[in-house]
């Protein structure tokens, strides 16, 4: 009985094994092939790479992992932090490459002060957003606001780890102007 049991802890411990490895040897192709061919966005630029495989240029998908569609503010803030200005200066740089998308700047709060007081502050945030993009030539026809203030958190909890998450604007690409689909 005592072999037998030997025999079956021997056999776990090398499919134990035999799986790490595996493991490994995914996660460490992954991480080779992620980002190998990144390069600036746009067309000619060579494939991205997202975690889920190559990032096609000009979808929402390249606004998303390559140029960046959210910023976040601090505690209360509507303006721009040096951080936010460089992500909303990527938008512009994109929308421009790709003039067919339309807008939704969406202006989110964090859970704390009345509904009112944080559908304001979205809306603000969201302002924000919109006049640096029209700052650095993006049609305002183009930009669509809209404030959420705390009703869609993409962190609950209370704690300052999910209100930091909350606070922020994020750019929503729309169906593509003058396209049928």
């Amino acid at each position: 009985m005592s072999s037998s049991f030997a025999s079956s802890t021997a056999r776990s411990s090398y499919v134990l094994k035999l799986a790490v490895a595996l493991l490994a040897t995914a996660l460490l192709a992954g991480c080779a092939n992620k980002g190998s061919k990144a390069g600036k966005f746009g067309p000619g630029s060579g494939a991205a790479y997202g975690a889920a495989g190559p990032v096609k240029a000009g979808t929402s998908r390249d606004f998303t992992v390559n140029v960046g569609d959210i910023v976040y503010f601090t505690t209360a803030a509507t303006q721009l932090s040096p951080e936010a200005r460089q992500t909303v200066d990527k938008q512009a740089e994109w929308l421009s490459r790709y003039p067919k998308y339309t807008i939704t700047v969406e202006g989110h709060a964090d859970e704390r002060g009345t509904r009112e007081y944080n559908i304001a502050l979205g809306a603000r945030r969201a302002a924000a957003v919109r006049a640096r993009l029209a700052t650095r030539g993006i049609n305002a026809a183009r930009i669509r606001t809209i404030s959420y203030g705390k009703e869609r958190p993409v962190a609950v909890c209370n704690d300052i780890s999910c209100w930091s998450q909350n606070r922020r604007a994020q750019t929503v690409l729309n169906r593509r102007r003058g396209a049928g689909s």
